[in-house]
């Protein structure tokens, strides 16, 4: 054979050997592809066209204390069509009945139906839209529809479910319940109830399986879950609707009055540590007040002159004083080191009685007695501070609580003006709400309860969790330190000279105590300086049923900034508007009916709004709440249809207020 023969068939050889190799190559990959990693491919084409989707359970309901609802989530309904999945015949049989109903339902035209469910068959649309947001009824109505009736694999109808939460109050106490958001990297932010109760109201997921029919686009397979969602829990909070309601517009009406910055007020049930309403409004560049912050939980700040009471009782506990101990308020003006401590008025009051210092708000007075009884011990006054909590939080479960200050001797911060400073309420902090639990400790004879937001949790009728009063401190001070010091808060509002008694009423008692701060005291420019204003007390006062607290930040100083003048007509408005639905003593005459009681608490408000509106406002989209709040302080009677937000009034806006009685609202 020619050399050149055997070099060509020697190559032939190698090529068919290599050919050999490969094929066996690329049949031991498909055998193994097969056999051995067959699972783990066909799982990840699964994932590729199947996923696995988490479904959001329905939270719990939050109620208020007497069931009425103050969130809840609401299903709402996507509707699309798979133009695919339906036969020719099915198709053609039913768009014109399945358009005609889908018109009729959302007050469109059929055309505009006929043209979304032909361009998808055209298009081979697996995920056109027909429909958002749809409510229950709604979306149930959509189920029994032409051609959508046969399902989702012959009638073409996918469902998209997501879950809505609403606050049927609307904007009132918008941050004491709250919310719980999940941003797309999974964390979360927790805010007033909803957040501090989460795990008793998120329930538990479930799971759902969709195919992918497009970019990014997936469609439920079947109608079932795999695994179905479990509600939350239903959690019932101790605020009550209509004290929530009364604190909100007497706090709104002041703020707009002042022109304040912010404000809060919060209502408190003395035995029992139960909050009954907490209100927070801060001012918006255009003038507006909304639920801003939770300034009554999250706010610390110096609280002027309302921490009197806690010197008062501090020095009455390690007796270097008594109510009687004549204090010399040297013409208003005390000057300690280099610095001045002033009253409020010129000239000052005089020689008078820790009493009455303590009723004319005399910072000079108080500034004295701390000093010069703690001067040489500061450690001792600090710690008789201490042993009444003044320096720890609440433990509240809402996130956020103010952190109180209180310096001990050496701090950083610690001066040889701090005792003077602390006795009228500065170099110190405390929240609205901590301030308030001191109050109402000393209205319950000295025994110190934490507030409480919620009272249980249930699931249907059944009590998973019940949460009862909570003491924090069994007695700050004695039983008769406490009994001296209700006296004067009583006083306060009593006596004549008392700096509350522009408040006094003979209908009802109340006690409590003024407080003006400065802010931004250090700034030299009088154009910086800004004041809080405060009031806190407890009603009735020889029976406390309610304790209460009203602070307002930066009032107008033009219009007016002290405590009595700012805040404690919100403390009365507030108790006289209780105590006018829901008489809280035995000791007024039975002839002041609830009648002339409700008239005289409401006349201002009534008067007020009536001017502002002679012809029937347009309530569309506010919550049912609000609406009616307002449409009755109109004078009409309201009929309300439903939860949620108006969706119609009966009576057009711009109606004559004169002829009209009625008014029926339909909620969403």
């Amino acid at each position: 054979m020619p050399a050149t023969e055997k070099s060509i068939l020697s190559r032939l050889y190698i090529v068919a050997a290599c050919l050999v190799i490969f094929a066996g190559a690329v049949l031991f990959k498909l055998v193994s592809i097969q056999v051995v990693d067959g699972e783990k491919y066909i799982a990840l084409a699964e994932t590729r066209t199947t996923k696995m989707f988490t479904i959001a359970p329905n939270r719990g309901n939050l109620y208020s204390d007497d069931g009425s609802l103050l969130a809840t989530s609401v299903s709402k309904y996507n509707i699309h069509f798979d133009a695919v999945t339906v036969s020719e015949k099915d198709f053609t049989e039913n768009v014109k009945p399945l358009s005609d109903a889908l018109a009729k339902l959302f007050n469109s035209e059929s055309s505009h139906y006929q043209q979304i469910l032909r361009k998808a068959r055209q298009n081979k649309n697996r995920y056109a839209l027909i429909a958002r947001n749809l409510d229950y009824s709604d979306y149930m109505a959509v189920k029994g529809f032409p051609l959508f009736e046969k399902g989702p694999f012959k009638g073409g109808i996918v469902i998209e479910q997501r879950t809505k939460r609403e606050h049927p109050l609307g904007k009132i106490a918008e941050r004491s319940v709250g919310y719980e958001r999940v941003d797309e990297n999974g964390y979360r932010t927790r805010v007033g109830m909803e957040g501090a109760f989460s795990e008793y109201l998120s329930g538990v997921e479930g799971k759902r399986t969709k195919v992918k029919i497009a970019k990014n686009q997936w469609k439920p397979i079947g109608n079932d879950n795999i695994v179905e969602p479990k509600d939350g829990y239903d959690v019932y909070s101790t605020i009550d609707i209509n004290i929530q309601d009364i604190a909100h517009h007497a706090l709104l009406k002041q703020l707009e009055h002042y022109k304040a910055d912010h404000g809060s007020v919060i209502v408190m049930e003395t035995k029992t540590g139960e909050v009954k309403a907490i209100s927070n409004l801060g001012r918006t560049s255009e003038g507006k007040y909304y639920e801003r912050l939770n300034y009554a939980i999250g706010e610390s700040h110096e609280p002027g002159s309302t921490f009197k009471l806690v010197n008062l009782v501090a020095a009455l506990e390690d007796k270097v004083i008594d109510t009687s101990t004549v204090v010399d308020t040297e013409k208003g003006r005390w000057k300690i080191y280099n610095h001045y401590v002033r009253d409020s008025k010129n000239g000052g009051y005089g020689e008078i009685s820790v009493a009455k210092a303590f009723e004319v708000s005399s910072n000079t007075a108080f500034a004295k007695i701390i000093h010069n009884n703690y001067k040489e011990n500061p450690e001792k006054y600090v710690n008789r501070l201490m042993s009444m909590d003044i320096h720890k939080k609440l433990g509240l479960p809402v996130k956020g609580e103010g952190k109180p200050v209180l310096r001990y001797p050496g701090d950083k911060g610690w001066s040889g003006l701090s005792l003077a400073q602390m006795a009228y309420g500065y170099e110190v902090a405390m929240t609205p709400l901590q301030t308030l639990a001191f109050y109402n400790a000393i209205a319950n004879d000295g025994e110190l309860i934490k507030p409480r937001l919620i009272k249980e949790v249930k699931e249907w009728n059944k009590t998973v969790k019940k949460f009862d009063k909570e003491v924090l401190n069994p007695s700050i001070c004695s039983k008769e330190t406490a009994r001296k010091v209700q006296q004067l808060l009583k006083d306060v509002v009593e006596k004549k000279h008392g700096t509350g008694h522009g408040l006094y009423s003979s209908n009802f008692s109340m006690a409590g105590k003024t407080g003006t701060c400065q802010k931004n005291y250090v700034s030299k420019d009088p154009d910086k300086l800004k004041y809080i204003s405060s009031f806190a007390g407890y009603f009735p006062a020889d029976n406390p049923k309610y304790s209460c607290i009203v602070v307002i930040h930066e009032p107008d100083k033009s219009v007016g900034y002290y405590g009595a003048d700012v805040s404690g007509p919100v403390f009365k408005s507030v108790a006289q508007k209780i105590y006018a639905t829901s008489p809280l003593i035995d000791e007024v005459d039975v002839k002041d009916t609830l009648e002339n009681r409700l008239e005289e608490a409401y006349q201002g408000y009534f008067a007020s709004v009536q001017k502002q509106h002679k012809e029937v406002p347009n309530v569309r989209g506010m919550s049912g709440m609000d609406a009616v709040s307002i449409l009755e302080n109109l004078g009409l009677e309201v009929e309300v249809k439903g939860n949620g937000r108006v969706k119609s009034q009966s009576i057009s806006k711009g109606t004559d207020l004169k002829k009209v009685r009625k008014i029926v609202l339909e909620l969403s």
